[in-house]
């Protein structure tokens, strides 16, 4: 009998997967490709690209090891067809193979490629996630809000997570409330473990500073993991090290400390070199041992079985149009400086400095420093998503598209949002330090000097009355607006007009 292929993808670097497991050993191929068609359909930061082509490589010589023939191709071998699809057709002439078995892709467009695909291509589902597509679509029908919050509290429930039979730990379901700290004087976590590069990642190092010179991002030093014992330690670093304080101080920012009390782990989580289940099981034994307090052990589990598997879901029960929504109708360019980090605004400039270095910011920093901007500058929600996309190294799009059209950009109309998440400069000061060391001023509203998001804020609520007004979530902000003198009101107008002119010009703002 003639083996099948078995299509492994970049972020399927499980054991478990479902496709191996339908598989042979004894008479299927397992196919692994590096190749520009999925490296470079957006600009990836260069220590994405490393990440995922080492832990690529590396999971390959594991399933070898566990006595899988693996046919691997590399960036740069001279046969390789820079396809995904026309991978499986090479491999298939070669093998003679007439099928492939494959896990679900996270994005429409290479669902889409595998099903145009000459050679018969079946997707099993990708059951990593603790919510299947039709568990997910059930919860949402007949629901007139899909809020996060109510699909979190029946993960709980499915998974039994910080749960005392029906009831929550503690009495409540969400302790977000008490992890809206300020950063503290110190902070005593020398953030997330590094590994130094090995011959694997040295050798990947060098292909992709030939190949992806270009691009946006600093690829050394290198210092992520890219094995599964590599993820494994860095989840139990953070355990141990960090999550007793991540909850209180998980929206702060400083200006001279990237990580604070961070995992720094969802790349692992989303390449598939953790599982969901392992992640939260450590986080909740810390809680049982008195280890870690309530509030921070919720907090975290919250973003893997709340945020991170609402999103998937999201993202799943729209469909492939998602991505091109644009409800607020904002067709500004994305500026130069989210490329460069070449700004006056100190905060936008630290954190597009970080993404660049790191490959990373935390999720304040992309929702309310450059998520914020994006928005009250009305900047075109697709630039902005794909932006995102190809900046950090735990972004595919299943997840990245509803945190960054949705969430971040409100451009779903409120699908994820029931407001959009917009904020003047005062609570950037509150969370950070950035404006210490800012050209701008915080506590001027208007002006040249002024921090330009308090003026941008008010311009955004006005520009989009029609569209919020009557939202009893910002009521109290129109009423505040009306409220000013109208000196006031043209004053910030003007502010903003003025900010938005020279942005368009391509100068310095």
């Amino acid at each position: 009998m003639v083996g099948r292929l078995i299509l492994i993808l970049g972020d399927q670097l499980s054991d478990d997967l479902s496709a191996l497991r339908e598989a042979d050993p004894a008479r299927d191929t397992i196919v692994m490709a590096e190749v520009m068609g999925e490296a470079a359909y957006v600009p990836h930061h260069p220590k994405k690209i490393a990440f995922l082509f080492a832990a690529m490589r590396k999971f390959a010589a594991r399933l070898e090891g566990q006595g899988w023939r693996v046919l691997y191709t590399r960036l740069d071998d001279p046969e390789n067809t820079q396809s995904i699809p026309g991978e499986l057709i090479r491999r298939a002439s070669e093998t003679g193979a007439v099928e492939v078995l494959a896990t679900e892709p996270g994005e429409f467009r290479l669902i889409a490629a595998l099903e145009d695909c000459p050679i018969p291509v079946h997707l099993f589902p990708d059951d990593r996630f603790l919510c299947s597509h039709a568990e997910f679509d059930a919860w949402a029908e007949g629901r007139k809000e899909l809020r996060m919050e109510w699909f979190y509290r029946e993960m709980r429930r499915k998974t039994g997570l910080l749960m005392q039979g029906d009831k929550p730990e503690g009495g409540k379901w969400n302790y977000d409330h008490d992890n809206r700290k300020p950063a503290p004087g110190e902070i005593t976590f020398d953030g997330p473990m590094r590994f130094a590069p090995d011959e694997t990642v040295e050798e990947v190092l060098a292909l992709v500073e030939e190949r992806f010179a270009g691009n946006f991002g600093t690829l050394r030093p290198f210092w992520f993991a890219t094995d599964r014992d590599g993820a494994v330690a860095a989840l139990g670093h953070f355990i141990a090290n960090a999550l007793p304080r991540f909850g209180d101080y998980q929206d702060a920012m400083l200006d001279e400390n990237r990580f604070l009390y961070h995992s720094v782990i969802s790349m692992y989580l989303n390449a598939g070199l953790l599982h969901w289940r392992e992640i939260c099981a450590a986080a909740e034994a810390a809680y049982r041992a008195n280890e870690a307090p309530l509030n921070a052990v919720e907090g975290f589990i919250r973003q893997i079985i709340g945020w991170r598997e609402y999103m998937r879901g999201i993202y799943f029960h729209e469909g492939p149009g998602y991505t091109s929504m644009n409800a607020l109708g904002h067709d500004r360019k994305l500026p130069d400086f989210y490329w460069t980090g070449d700004t006056d605004m100190r905060c936008l400039s630290r954190a597009i400095e970080q993404t660049r270095d790191e490959a990373y910011a935390h999720h304040i920093q992309r929702l309310m420093i450059t998520g914020n901007f994006a928005l009250l500058a009305g900047i075109d929600p697709h630039q902005v998503h794909e932006w995102y996309l190809a900046v950090y190294a735990d972004a595919f799009e299943w997840v990245e598209a509803p945190n960054v059209i949705g969430m971040s950009q409100f451009a779903d109309g409120g699908i994820v949002g029931s407001k959009p998440y917009v904020s003047g400069g005062n609570y950037i000061h509150k969370m950070s330090d950035y404006c210490k060391k800012c050209a701008y001023e915080i506590g001027d509203k208007s002006g040249d000097k002024a921090c330009p998001y308090n003026y941008l804020y008010w311009a955004f609520l006005y520009r989009h009355r029609e569209n919020f007004g009557r939202n009893p979530r910002m009521a109290q902000m129109y009423r505040t607006w009306m409220r000013m003198s109208e000196d006031k009101r043209k004053a910030t107008l003007d502010s903003a007009e003025a900010f938005l002119g020279r942005l368009d010009r391509g100068a310095r703002v």
